[in-house]
């Protein structure tokens, strides 16, 4: 599948954190249309100020979450858990018919590094409630440090990829693989509970033996 082709212009709702512009930044040098997604306008405007002067000859501009969603083919969500509920329901108009790529992990300060999976089973769960049927949530990018993201480094991480529809788990795989990243299938949606989990897992590995960002690796897969 030509991604480009079904993909030109990817919003990133919360897209001033690291974990946002951290995506953002490595779609914009593969070739895609950048739109950094706030709640304040001006820091959208501004983060996506530095990006440019980082990547000069980029497509990045910054807007307001709702107006960042409209405006995007495809539309990425990078907040915390806490702004979560109230995330979705602003960009909920503008998210219509469109994949929305789920990054949210449960964590619940200040004991972020014990798995603590909403009633729900997890976010990307209540994201699609949330939505509902007439978008696509697919869930990814959970275990990837948002600091590796700001460098042109891999790492020894595996992106997990889990949605109820197979083609969109796809393009969401070739979009990980454009980031510089394996990516695998890992089943319906349901499955992102394991994901989401597995974030606490790993802050808690390097907390306990020092590690810039421990990650994942899937073997035994031939290539």
């Amino acid at each position: 599948m030509d991604i480009k082709s079904e993909i030109k212009t990817i919003s990133l709702i919360g897209g001033t954190g690291a974990l946002g512009s951290g995506l953002a930044r490595r779609w914009a040098k593969a070739g895609y249309t950048i739109i950094i997604g706030s709640r304040t306008p001006d820091k959208a405007i501004s983060s996506a100020a530095a990006l440019l002067k980082e990547l000069p000859g980029t497509a990045i501009s910054g807007k307001e979450n709702l107006e960042a969603a409209q405006e995007s083919d495809l539309v990425v969500i990078t907040v915390p858990f806490s702004h979560h509920p109230a995330i979705l329901e602003r960009i909920k108009p503008g998210v219509a018919g469109k994949i929305l790529i789920d990054t949210t992990v449960p964590l619940v300060p200040p004991k972020v590094a014990r798995v603590q999976l909403p009633p729900e089973g997890c976010a990307a769960v209540i994201t699609q409630r949330t939505l509902g049927k007439e978008v696509t949530v697919v869930s990814a990018f959970q275990n990837v440090a948002a600091d590796l993201l700001a460098t042109d480094e891999n790492g020894d991480c595996d992106v997990l990829v889990t949605g109820d529809v197979v083609a969109a788990r796809e393009i969401v795989i070739g979009l990980a693989q454009q980031a510089g990243f394996r990516a695998w299938h890992a089943g319906p949606l349901d499955n992102a509970a394991a994901a989401e989990a597995l974030t606490s897992i790993l802050i808690l590995l390097n907390k306990r033996y020092g590690a810039p960002h421990a990650g994942i690796r899937i073997t035994g897969i031939p290539e």
